[in-house]
């Protein structure tokens, strides 16, 4: 192989001439008379035994042309890249542009790819950082959550029914008098406030006693999703059976002791303090680190190529459609639930591809102007931790995940970590205190 000619077309495209040898040709051309010759019948030979010679006089010099090219012009291609030092974003198109067995074949590739880009002022940038804060309320905010999430119904047959208790009752929807498909429950379970039926229903549940029998007359809003019902005025006839209220346990040193590995109540609360402060320190490090990269991108310079983008939103459909399909939901129903065109889909990532690309290469250019390196130490650490996380042998994950891209990975991250620590920080209070 080599590179008759590299020319720059566009900004981020480039043409590439290259050449295979006609040694390199022609052996692949007896490699691919051996593999399609047992399928071909030549009159006055027994099938698949035919000379060569005799199979191209019959069906073309270049009978096995095609075959032979598809087999060299992959690596051809991928050697010429690593000589010229270039990083293609895309597939490229391939044109083949001469050939014959006495000088091989020449192709051109149009590729795009990597941009050039600039970042500048990354160091020293100012930036605030939230302050971080767990008062006695939060902590007791979160025991009445918890205190919630272990209540339980029980029955209450000595008043009528209230905001917030939960009803058994059967009913039916009527609409001029005829009942209308979808209207109609039996021991329905329904908490009173909660929103959950039309406006009105509940409040007028609300006043009823066990076993009371009556009509509640509602009208459904204009907007109704069913549009033979939309605007239109009905009776539900009900029935109340039950009546249920929630109770909360006693929040003592028992109900600690419940909840898992806690001595008394005072245990709970320390562990619910340190849960709520790592998690809004994790939140005030992250908004941090946000505001950092989001300075980084704003002043970075490059053209950066279409196809990268629609890359990485190819990437973000296939991780959504994994999700969903762990829900047994098919892209497909979810684009029929919601109403969905395949395009305006797509645009729902459009913003967020078009970030993470931009920061990656912001970040990848940082670590190439600071030199930014790893160890062999350093990466194999991180394999082990690999290993560790997924329970798997080390060699079994270093076969997986190529060193190369987790070495760009590693870096990338010691960029972050370079741009943090330059960083001019000011806790947001302290700002406060300046403004006044």
């Amino acid at each position: 192989m080599s590179v008759v000619s590299s020319n720059k077309v566009e900004t981020n495209k480039y043409e590439i001439e290259i050449s295979v040898d006609a040694q390199s040709f022609n052996e692949e051309l007896d490699k691919a008379f051996k593999k399609n010759n047992p399928k071909i019948s030549i009159p006055g030979f027994r099938k698949g035994h035919a000379p060569r010679a005799m199979v191209e006089k019959m069906y073309g010099e270049g009978v096995f042309f095609e075959d032979a090219i598809n087999a060299l012009y992959p690596a051809a291609y991928q050697a010429a890249v690593e000589e010229l030092k270039i990083e293609p974003v895309d597939r490229a198109d391939i044109e083949v542009t001469s050939v014959s067995k006495a000088d091989g074949f020449c192709f051109k590739a149009s590729v795009i790819v990597k941009p050039e880009v600039t970042v500048k002022d990354y160091k020293g940038i100012a930036a605030t950082k939230k302050p971080v804060t767990v008062t006695d309320q939060d902590v007791e905010e979160e025991i009445q959550r918890l205190a919630e999430r272990n209540s339980r119904l029980v029955d209450v047959d000595d008043r009528a029914a209230q905001d917030g208790d939960t009803v058994v009752i059967d009913f039916e929807g009527f609409v001029e008098d005829k009942a209308f498909e979808g209207g109609k429950g039996e021991k329905y379970n329904l908490t009173l406030g909660s929103g959950q039926f039309i406006p009105g229903f509940e409040e007028q549940i609300a006043g009823h006693n066990i076993g009371d029998e009556f009509d509640v007359n509602v009208k459904f809003p204009e907007d109704y999703q069913a549009e033979d019902l939309a605007g239109k005025d009905s009776v539900f006839k009900c029935k109340l059976h039950e009546i249920k209220v929630k109770e909360l346990p006693e929040i003592d040193d028992e109900f600690a002791k419940d909840l898992g590995d806690y001595d008394d109540l005072n245990a709970l609360k320390t562990s619910i303090r340190e849960r709520i402060t790592g998690s809004r320190e994790k939140a005030s490090s992250d908004d941090l680190e946000n505001q950092l990269i989001d300075h980084v991108i704003a002043n970075m310079e490059g053209e950066i190529p279409e196809v990268m983008y629609e890359h990485r939103i190819d990437d973000m459909v296939r991780d959504f459609e994994y999700r969903l399909q762990m829900q047994n939901i098919t892209l497909d129903m979810y684009m029929q639930y919601t109403g969905m065109e395949k395009e305006s889909f797509r645009k729902t990532f459009r913003e967020q591809a078009e970030k993470q690309v931009k920061i990656r290469l912001a970040l990848e250019k940082i670590v190439e102007l600071e030199g930014l390196d790893l160890t062999e130490e350093e990466l194999d650490q991180e394999y082990q931790k690999m290993a560790d996380q997924y329970k798997m042998e080390i060699d079994k994950v270093k076969a997986a995940v190529p060193a190369s891209e987790l070495k760009k990975d590693l870096c990338v991250n010691k960029a972050v970590d370079l741009i943090k620590e330059s960083a001019v920080v000011t806790e947001e209070e302290e700002k406060k205190e300046e403004a006044e």
